[in-house]
Parts: structure tokens; C-alpha cells; sequence
């Protein structure tokens, strides 16, 4: 447009861009562009990009999503944005381990690294963007008895019935509650002597308290018990006053042979009866009675 048209009025005219009239220029061309970007015909989160702004280039802007896929536009009108869509959870390698589960909880292209990994066996287990670390120690159930120990060897979800249950004796069980028993009284070497008789009042053993506690007793002597190793028994008969009435027996308390006399019992083994004798001081022996 020239304003002026004067002959001794000129560099007056002025160039208007027809895309954009507020775009003049004056005493030559104006730089006109047309960004078709501008309009925002793109999705949320995808990248424009128009790579010829010249007013007569259109349609060829270009739509781009944040995982790379990229959509071209045709018409002026601007409307044809990228549908863009990324599921995290069907990459592959699948990106949980065995046994979780993956959820994405938005599959925009835009976000991204915001799925889960739940473990299966614990829905409680959650990681966010990479696979959870998901143990199942069978022994938190507490499957074996009182005192025993309990041992899982492998912690994976899929390692089912490998847990072990040790008694405090040393027997296993694996996969279950062990039966454990110790009755002491069946040991090697017999822990009772000879003519005594063991009895373990507790043969379960699920815990140390419940060891050392068996008895012997003398069968000569009910009354003679010891815990926790042989009774020392005894049967001298000299204690049993065989000899006469006023016969000393100078190893007993209870003076079974009479004055002067010794009472000796060579053999107190319980089994051992009527071995016992009474000497008198003119070297008369009696053997298992009194002397006269």
C-alpha cells in the first residue's frame, strides 16, 4: 500500500502479510511466517513442531508423543493430534518378577515410570516402577511345635513345604511340625546301675528344661531315688541286726552281732544276701546268722 502517492513523496508504501495483518512492513517486504504450532493442535504432552512456517506451507506440522510416535497433519484446520499410548506393563521383558502383578495406573504416553509391581502372595508388597521384592518365609505361620526351630531355605513365593522343624535332640522334619521324644532312660550305657530301675517322667523334649530330669531307683530300696544319674544302693546286712542280742558288729551302726564279735558284710551289692558273718574273739565264724 502506498499512502502517498505523490511523486515527491516515496519509500512511503508499506507490504502487509496476507496470513497475518498485524505483520507490516515498510519501504520493502515483510517477513511473514505462519507457525501452524501456534494453535496448539497437538495433544497434552505431545511436541509440535512445524518445520515450515512459510504461509504457504501447511499441514505439515508434525505431533509427537513423549515414547516416540509421531503423527503428521494434512489440513490447516489443526485437528488431527497423535493418539499416543504406553502401557508400561506390556514392555518386554515383563517389567515385574514371577508371581506380582503390574498395573499402570495411567498409560498416557506423557507419564511414564509410575507402574507397580504387588507381589501375589502379599498384596501389601508394592513397588513403584521396577519389580517388587516379594518373599513368603513359611516359618512367620509358626508351623512347628513348641522349642523346635524352625528354618525356611528358600523364601521365594513359588518355594512352598521346604521349611524344616528341628527338635533340641536333633531330630528334623521337613515341611512339618516334627515328633520329637528323648526318653532318657533308653540311652547307651543304660544311665541306672545295676538293680535300679529309670523311669523319664517326661519323654517329650521340646525344650532343654524338659532333659535330665529321669530317676533311679533302687529295687532293694523304694526310698532310694536319685535324679539325673544311678542311686547309689546298698544292703549291708549287718544293718539288718542278724546277729544275736548284746553281738556288736563294728561296721554297723545298729550292733547286730554280740559283744566282742565283728559282723562283716564282704558282698552289698543288692543281689548279693546271707554273706554277711559274725566272727567272735576266739576266731569262731558264723556265716549269714549269728555266732554263738
Amino acid at each position: 500500500n502506498d499512502p502517498d502517492t505523490k511523486a515527491s513523496v516515496s519509500h512511503d508504501f508499506t507490504c502487509t502479510c496476507d496470513s497475518d495483518m498485524t505483520i507490516v512492513k515498510i519501504d520493502g517486504p515483510a517477513t511473514c511466517t505462519k507457525d501452524e504450532c501456534t494453535t496448539t493442535p497437538c495433544g497434552t504432552g505431545q511436541t509440535c513442531n512445524d518445520p515450515n512456517t512459510s504461509p504457504s506451507s501447511t499441514g505439515d506440522y508434525t505431533c509427537t508423543c513423549a515414547n516416540g510416535v509421531v503423527t503428521t497433519g494434512g489440513s490447516a484446520t489443526c485437528d488431527n493430534a497423535a493418539t499416543c499410548d504406553n502401557d508400561e506393563c506390556t514392555a518386554t521383558p515383563a517389567p515385574c518378577g514371577t508371581g506380582q502383578t503390574c498395573n499402570d495406573p495411567n498409560p498416557a504416553a506423557n507419564v511414564l515410570h509410575d507402574f507397580t509391581c504387588t507381589c501375589d502372595n502379599d498384596m501389601t508388597i508394592v513397588k513403584t516402577d521396577g519389580p517388587a521384592t516379594c518373599t513368603k518365609d513359611e516359618c512367620t505361620t509358626t508351623p512347628c511345635g513348641t522349642g523346635q526351630t524352625c528354618n525356611d531355605p528358600n523364601t521365594s513365593p513359588s518355594s512352598t513345604g521346604d521349611y524344616t522343624c528341628t527338635c533340641t535332640n536333633g531330630v528334623v522334619t521337613t515341611g512339618g511340625s516334627a515328633t520329637c521324644t528323648n526318653d532318657e532312660c533308653t540311652a547307651t550305657p543304660a544311665p541306672c546301675g545295676t538293680g535300679q530301675t529309670c523311669n523319664d517322667p517326661n519323654t517329650a523334649n521340646p525344650a532343654a528344661n524338659m532333659l535330665h530330669d529321669f530317676t533311679c531307683t533302687c529295687d532293694s530300696d523304694m526310698s532310694i531315688v536319685k535324679v539325673d544319674g544311678p542311686a547309689t544302693c546298698s544292703s549291708d546286712e549287718c544293718d539288718a541286726m542278724p546277729c544275736g542280742t548284746g553281738q556288736t558288729c563294728s561296721e554297723c551302726t545298729t550292733t547286730p552281732c554280740g559283744t566282742g564279735q565283728t559282723c562283716n558284710d564282704p558282698n552289698t551289692s543288692p543281689s548279693s544276701t546271707g554273706d554277711y558273718t559274725c566272727t567272735c574273739t576266739n576266731g569262731v565264724v558264723t556265716t549269714g546268722g549269728a555266732a554263738t
